[in-house]
């Protein structure tokens, strides 16, 4: 079980772990040890996530994310399975309250009267000095 919030919980059966062999340091031991953890979320099937909470997480989650609906996390940061067990686990909760933050809807503003005469009185100014670069008819 995954406490993500205090109503959101995620079940096992939601959770699948694989593990395989890491890449980097650890000499002999990596040829030997599969401390490498793949952590498989199904969150199109879990019924703890709300709609619109799929939807944010599956924008946040990228490429992570499968055509058949779920998260696939990798980590191989240290040379224990337990610690890159939690790393993975706590990424997964990192994503899904990110995509539990509703966004603020952006109200359209119009622009001052005063901006407005401000920015057409710097775009007269402007032309008339370009206009003056202009070829000097001579006698």
């Amino acid at each position: 079980m995954l406490q993500i919030s205090d109503d959101i919980t995620l079940q096992d059966w939601e959770l699948t772990e694989s593990f395989m062999r890491a890449s980097g340091p650890g000499g002999q031991n990596v040829n030997k040890v599969s401390s490498a953890v793949e952590l498989r979320f199904e969150a199109e099937r879990s019924p703890h996530l709300p709609g619109p909470v799929k939807t944010r997480l599956r924008r946040i989650a990228g490429r992570r994310w499968t055509k058949d609906g779920a998260v696939i996390l990798q980590c191989d940061e240290t040379r224990s399975q337990v610690r890159n067990r939690e790393i993975i686990r706590e990424r997964l909760a990192d994503l899904i309250r990110q995509a539990l933050v509703k966004p603020k809807r952006r109200i359209a503003t119009k622009p001052t009267r005063g901006s407005v005469e401000r920015r057409i009185k710097a775009k007269k100014t402007r032309a008339s000095v370009k206009s003056l670069r202009g070829r000097v008819d001579g006698e």
